[in-house]
Protein backbone atom coordinates (compact mmCIF):
# COMPACT_ATOMS: atom_id res chain seq x y z
CA UNK A 1 0.00 0.00 0.00
CA UNK A 2 2.94 2.02 0.38
CA UNK A 3 6.55 3.25 -1.73
CA UNK A 4 9.36 1.79 -0.49
CA UNK A 5 11.81 3.72 1.16
CA UNK A 6 15.51 4.22 0.09
CA UNK A 7 18.36 4.42 1.79
CA UNK A 8 18.57 7.89 3.66
CA UNK A 9 20.37 10.83 2.94
CA UNK A 10 19.76 14.60 3.40
CA UNK A 11 16.59 16.52 3.58
CA UNK A 12 13.84 14.12 3.27
CA UNK A 13 11.05 14.84 1.01
CA UNK A 14 7.35 14.72 0.94
CA UNK A 15 6.34 11.69 -1.50
CA UNK A 16 3.62 12.13 -4.51
CA UNK A 17 3.97 8.77 -5.37
CA UNK A 18 1.53 7.38 -8.04
CA UNK A 19 1.30 4.40 -6.12
CA UNK A 20 -1.85 5.47 -4.33
CA UNK A 21 -3.71 4.28 -7.15
CA UNK A 22 -2.86 0.68 -6.00
CA UNK A 23 -4.75 0.65 -2.65
CA UNK A 24 -7.18 2.84 -4.21
CA UNK A 25 -8.32 0.40 -7.04
CA UNK A 26 -8.32 -2.43 -4.15
CA UNK A 27 -10.21 -0.23 -1.91
CA UNK A 28 -12.96 0.16 -4.69
CA UNK A 29 -12.42 -3.44 -5.33
CA UNK A 30 -13.06 -4.72 -1.85
CA UNK A 31 -15.91 -1.90 -1.79
CA UNK A 32 -17.83 -3.31 -4.26
CA UNK A 33 -17.77 -7.29 -2.73
CA UNK A 34 -18.88 -5.53 0.64
CA UNK A 35 -21.86 -4.46 -1.34
CA UNK A 36 -22.61 -7.41 -3.55
CA UNK A 37 -22.82 -9.76 0.31
CA UNK A 38 -24.66 -6.80 1.85
CA UNK A 39 -27.38 -6.38 -0.43
CA UNK A 40 -27.45 -10.16 -1.43
CA UNK A 41 -30.73 -12.03 0.62
CA UNK A 42 -28.66 -15.25 -0.06
CA UNK A 43 -25.17 -15.83 1.23
CA UNK A 44 -24.47 -19.21 0.14
CA UNK A 45 -21.05 -20.88 -0.38
CA UNK A 46 -21.48 -20.36 -4.16
CA UNK A 47 -22.16 -16.47 -3.72
CA UNK A 48 -19.18 -16.55 -1.22
CA UNK A 49 -17.07 -18.40 -3.69
CA UNK A 50 -17.99 -16.33 -7.05
CA UNK A 51 -17.49 -12.75 -5.01
CA UNK A 52 -14.28 -13.93 -3.65
CA UNK A 53 -13.15 -15.34 -6.37
CA UNK A 54 -13.72 -11.44 -8.50
CA UNK A 55 -12.51 -9.81 -5.59
CA UNK A 56 -9.43 -11.88 -5.48
CA UNK A 57 -8.75 -11.79 -9.16
CA UNK A 58 -8.83 -7.69 -9.42
CA UNK A 59 -6.87 -7.25 -6.20
CA UNK A 60 -4.16 -9.25 -7.59
CA UNK A 61 -4.51 -7.70 -10.89
CA UNK A 62 -3.67 -3.89 -8.80
CA UNK A 63 -1.17 -5.30 -6.78
CA UNK A 64 0.91 -7.00 -9.69
CA UNK A 65 0.55 -3.66 -11.26
CA UNK A 66 1.70 -1.79 -8.43
CA UNK A 67 4.63 -4.37 -7.83
CA UNK A 68 6.59 -2.80 -10.62
CA UNK A 69 6.43 0.45 -8.82
CA UNK A 70 8.18 -1.36 -5.90
CA UNK A 71 11.72 -2.21 -7.26
CA UNK A 72 14.00 -0.04 -5.38
CA UNK A 73 12.91 -2.44 -1.98
CA UNK A 74 13.52 -5.75 -4.14
CA UNK A 75 12.00 -7.38 -0.78
CA UNK A 76 9.19 -5.46 -0.93
CA UNK A 77 8.85 -5.91 -4.40
CA UNK A 78 9.32 -9.83 -4.48
CA UNK A 79 7.05 -10.43 -1.84
CA UNK A 80 3.87 -8.30 -3.57
CA UNK A 81 4.26 -10.32 -6.20
CA UNK A 82 3.95 -13.45 -4.24
CA UNK A 83 0.84 -11.54 -3.06
CA UNK A 84 -0.50 -11.08 -6.37
CA UNK A 85 0.22 -14.64 -7.22
CA UNK A 86 -1.11 -16.23 -4.63
CA UNK A 87 -4.70 -13.62 -4.62
CA UNK A 88 -4.87 -15.15 -8.10
CA UNK A 89 -4.52 -18.75 -7.93
CA UNK A 90 -7.31 -18.39 -4.69
CA UNK A 91 -9.52 -16.47 -7.11
CA UNK A 92 -8.94 -18.37 -10.04
CA UNK A 93 -9.61 -22.02 -7.86
CA UNK A 94 -12.77 -20.12 -6.19
CA UNK A 95 -14.78 -19.53 -9.46
CA UNK A 96 -13.93 -22.91 -10.35
CA UNK A 97 -15.65 -24.11 -7.32
CA UNK A 98 -18.35 -21.71 -7.16
CA UNK A 99 -20.37 -23.82 -9.19
CA UNK A 100 -20.51 -26.87 -6.91
CA UNK A 101 -21.46 -23.87 -4.48
CA UNK A 102 -18.72 -26.19 -1.78
CA UNK A 103 -18.54 -24.61 1.78
CA UNK A 104 -15.20 -26.49 2.75
CA UNK A 105 -13.81 -25.53 -0.17
CA UNK A 106 -14.71 -21.79 0.46
CA UNK A 107 -13.48 -21.96 4.23
CA UNK A 108 -10.47 -23.55 3.19
CA UNK A 109 -10.01 -21.34 -0.02
CA UNK A 110 -10.23 -18.22 1.97
CA UNK A 111 -8.58 -19.49 5.49
CA UNK A 112 -5.37 -20.05 3.43
CA UNK A 113 -5.34 -16.83 1.50
CA UNK A 114 -5.71 -14.93 4.82
CA UNK A 115 -3.22 -16.46 6.38
CA UNK A 116 -0.52 -16.39 3.70
CA UNK A 117 -0.94 -12.73 2.53
CA UNK A 118 -1.89 -11.13 5.76
CA UNK A 119 1.34 -12.46 6.98
CA UNK A 120 3.42 -11.35 3.87
CA UNK A 121 1.54 -7.76 4.01
CA UNK A 122 1.84 -7.99 7.98
CA UNK A 123 5.62 -8.29 7.55
CA UNK A 124 6.35 -5.81 4.59
CA UNK A 125 4.45 -3.56 7.86
CA UNK A 126 6.61 -4.63 10.06
CA UNK A 127 9.87 -4.53 8.10
CA UNK A 128 9.22 -0.53 6.92
CA UNK A 129 7.84 0.64 10.12
CA UNK A 130 8.97 4.10 10.78
CA UNK A 131 10.47 4.38 7.22
CA UNK A 132 7.81 3.52 4.86
CA UNK A 133 4.97 6.29 4.53
CA UNK A 134 2.46 3.45 4.59
CA UNK A 135 4.09 0.67 6.26
CA UNK A 136 1.42 1.40 9.18
CA UNK A 137 -1.34 0.90 6.53
CA UNK A 138 0.19 -2.35 4.84
CA UNK A 139 0.43 -3.47 9.00
CA UNK A 140 -3.03 -2.55 9.97
CA UNK A 141 -4.32 -4.56 6.70
CA UNK A 142 -2.45 -7.02 7.17
CA UNK A 143 -3.76 -7.77 10.80
CA UNK A 144 -7.18 -7.25 9.72
CA UNK A 145 -5.98 -10.21 6.83
CA UNK A 146 -4.78 -12.26 9.50
CA UNK A 147 -7.69 -11.66 11.78
CA UNK A 148 -10.38 -13.01 9.07
CA UNK A 149 -8.40 -16.43 8.58
CA UNK A 150 -8.59 -16.73 12.42
CA UNK A 151 -12.66 -16.11 12.40
CA UNK A 152 -12.89 -18.95 9.63
CA UNK A 153 -11.37 -21.34 11.96
CA UNK A 154 -13.43 -20.49 14.85
CA UNK A 155 -16.71 -20.57 12.56
CA UNK A 156 -18.09 -24.10 12.84
CA UNK A 157 -18.59 -25.57 8.96
CA UNK A 158 -21.28 -27.51 10.81
CA UNK A 159 -23.29 -24.65 12.11
CA UNK A 160 -27.44 -24.30 11.37
CA UNK A 161 -29.47 -22.84 14.05
CA UNK A 162 -32.65 -22.50 13.77
CA UNK A 163 -34.75 -19.86 16.09
CA UNK A 164 -37.62 -17.56 15.75
CA UNK A 165 -37.39 -13.81 15.38
CA UNK A 166 -39.38 -10.73 16.91
CA UNK A 167 -41.56 -11.11 13.97
CA UNK A 168 -42.82 -14.82 14.81
CA UNK A 169 -40.97 -15.45 11.09
CA UNK A 170 -38.75 -19.02 11.32
CA UNK A 171 -35.01 -18.26 10.72
CA UNK A 172 -31.97 -19.80 10.16
CA UNK A 173 -28.38 -18.99 10.83
CA UNK A 174 -25.63 -21.67 9.30
CA UNK A 175 -21.96 -21.50 8.71
CA UNK A 176 -22.40 -20.05 4.90
CA UNK A 177 -24.39 -17.05 6.33
CA UNK A 178 -21.64 -16.44 9.12
CA UNK A 179 -18.53 -16.95 6.60
CA UNK A 180 -20.16 -15.44 3.71
CA UNK A 181 -20.91 -12.09 6.02
CA UNK A 182 -17.17 -11.78 8.10
CA UNK A 183 -15.64 -11.77 4.41
CA UNK A 184 -18.21 -8.97 3.42
CA UNK A 185 -17.43 -7.26 6.65
CA UNK A 186 -13.67 -7.98 6.18
CA UNK A 187 -13.98 -5.87 2.34
CA UNK A 188 -15.92 -3.42 3.71
CA UNK A 189 -13.42 -2.71 6.52
CA UNK A 190 -10.20 -3.13 4.16
CA UNK A 191 -12.08 -0.41 1.57
CA UNK A 192 -11.86 2.19 4.20
CA UNK A 193 -8.57 1.39 5.20
CA UNK A 194 -7.12 0.94 1.76
CA UNK A 195 -9.05 4.35 0.25
CA UNK A 196 -7.70 5.92 3.85
CA UNK A 197 -4.00 4.82 3.11
CA UNK A 198 -3.74 5.56 -1.03
CA UNK A 199 -5.31 9.54 -0.25
CA UNK A 200 -3.05 10.06 2.56
CA UNK A 201 -0.32 8.63 0.23
CA UNK A 202 -1.98 11.08 -3.02
CA UNK A 203 -2.06 14.18 -0.99
CA UNK A 204 0.78 13.39 1.79
CA UNK A 205 -1.09 13.83 4.63
CA UNK A 206 0.29 11.00 6.52
CA UNK A 207 2.46 12.23 9.25
CA UNK A 208 5.63 9.72 8.85
CA UNK A 209 5.04 10.07 4.84
CA UNK A 210 8.47 11.41 4.29
CA UNK A 211 11.11 9.92 2.39
CA UNK A 212 14.29 10.31 0.36
CA UNK A 213 15.10 12.29 -2.72
CA UNK A 214 16.03 8.88 -4.62
CA UNK A 215 12.29 7.26 -3.57
CA UNK A 216 11.21 10.86 -4.86
CA UNK A 217 12.05 10.43 -8.23
CA UNK A 218 10.26 7.21 -9.08
CA UNK A 219 7.00 9.78 -8.99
Amino acid sequence: MATPVAAASAGPVQTRSRYWLVPVTRAVVAAVAAIVITFSQNHSAALGLAVFGGFAVLTASAILAGSASLKADRVAHHTFVAQAVLTLVAGAVALAFAASASLPAFFAIVLIWALLTGALELYNGFRLRGRSPLARDWTTTGIVTVLLAVAFLVVPQGLDQHFTGPDGVERSLTASIVAVGVFGAYAAIVAVLLVIGGFSLKWGTDPSGRVTPETESQS
